[in-house]
């Protein structure tokens, strides 16, 4: 007799694009009940939902793209806290290993969590126009931070469509801005040495200078000539250099210890999606990935960053957050890299294209302290209805 298997479940999900990156997106009432608070269920449930982990590396059993922008996964809900609207958590999901990050923010997927709050009733609809701008009030809950989106609304519903255009992704929508209030991380100071600069001894490269910053999402910088980099690199010319790679985790596990974020390089290891580490040079020429010749005049500094061990393909939207805070602190490898003065805007480039971001900062008695960051995304609803996973699989 043949063995028994118990059936698929159905969960209510809609799969979003969110700046340049997809996730599958949950009212928290929706999930089983032993899935909505933290635990070993929920991230069994979640990763079984992705498809990780997956030792081909390719998420062909799960909803996950196989790649640190699209292996992500969004748990909304009404918030209880006053003047919110809605609590947003965010999961970065391992590709090749049964882990689920809980340390960090998406940016990118911010712009699309004021779009799902409205579409699933977790917003009071006498704060929503029949048509106009929706301000959603977002308590982003892993690093405690408050976020506004204002998303366009026409005749009722929320407008995706339009002519917005955002490197790194394809085809136009509507402009969603989103506002980042406070954004030092809540893990620490905003520059938690209190030094604009720090030296790191990292194996194998010695000591390397670094400016260490918790703004939208804990990030080291250095400088790309420093590593033996131009500033201009696509993903092809990092990602397939397994000895680059080592550098840059060696790197990001020094900035982590530095921070205070782990007790032990080790640890390090462990938590990959925070913090990212970014390479920045002075403004230059370069072909984007998409062909699109980008000017050095247009632009005010080249960054790249990695993200769970690879170069990210456009720009993670928090650790535009953190350029924006870093280039507006004199003293920063940042700030030296976009020519110094005072900004309060700036426009860099990213393998993709280019990426304009503004930032409100002031010198306090307490050392700098950044008022807000501002950027305009995109976002739409790619498919929604069920997402089926074995019964048995949480």
């Amino acid at each position: 007799m043949a063995q028994q298997h118990p059936p698929q479940i159905g969960i209510p999900a809609t799969y979003m694009r969110g700046g340049t990156s997809k996730g599958v997106f949950f009212n928290r009432a929706d999930l089983p009940e032993a899935a909505r608070s933290p635990g070993s269920a929920r991230d069994k449930l979640l990763l079984r939902v992705i498809g990780s982990p997956d030792p081909y590396g390719k998420h062909t059993d799960g909803m996950g793209g196989a790649t640190s922008s699209t292996s992500k996964v969004v748990i909304l809900c009404q918030s209880e806290k006053a003047d919110h609207d809605v609590d947003y958590l965010f999961g970065q999901v391992a590709i090749d290993r049964p882990v689920i990050d809980w340390s960090g923010n998406c940016g990118n997927l911010t712009a699309a969590v004021g779009a799902f709050a409205i579409s699933n009733g977790l917003v009071d609809g006498a704060r929503v126009p029949e048509s106009g701008v929706a301000e959603v009030r977002i308590w982003q809950a892993n690093i405690g931070k408050t976020i506004v989106a204002r998303v366009p609304m026409h005749e009722g519903a929320v407008q995706e469509t339009g002519d917005f255009e955002l490197d790194g992704v394809t085809f136009p929508a509507a402009e969603i801005q989103v506002e980042f209030h406070d954004p030092a991380d809540g893990e620490g100071a905003l520059l938690p040495t209190g030094a604009p600069v720090d030296t790191l001894d990292v194996p194998d490269l010695g000591p390397l200078q670094a400016t260490l910053i918790n703004a939208g999402i804990p990030t080291v910088f250095v400088r790309a000539a420093d590593i033996g980099c131009s500033g201009t690199e696509l993903q092809e010319a990092i990602n397939g250099d397994s000895a680059a790679l080592a550098r840059f985790e060696a790197i990001r596990a020094a900035g982590a210890l530095r921070m205070g974020l782990v007790q032990s390089l080790e640890e390090a290891a462990g938590r990959q999606h925070t913090p990212k580490v970014a390479f920045v040079a002075p403004p230059a020429d370069y072909v984007a990935s998409s062909g699109k010749p980008i000017r050095g005049g247009d632009i005010d500094l080249l960054v790249r960053a990695l993200s769970m061990g690879q170069l990210h393909h456009a720009m993670m939207g928090t650790a535009a957050v953190a350029i924006a805070s870093a280039a507006a602190i004199p003293g920063t490898l940042v700030h030296a890299a976009a020519g110094g003065g005072a900004r309060d805007s700036l426009r860099f480039g990213h393998p993709s294209g280019t990426l304009q971001v503004g930032a409100q900062a002031r010198e306090t008695d307490a050392g700098w302290h950044i008022d807000k960051v501002v950027m305009s995304r995109s976002a739409r609803v790619l498919m929604d209805g069920w997402v089926r996973i074995p019964g048995n699989a949480f």
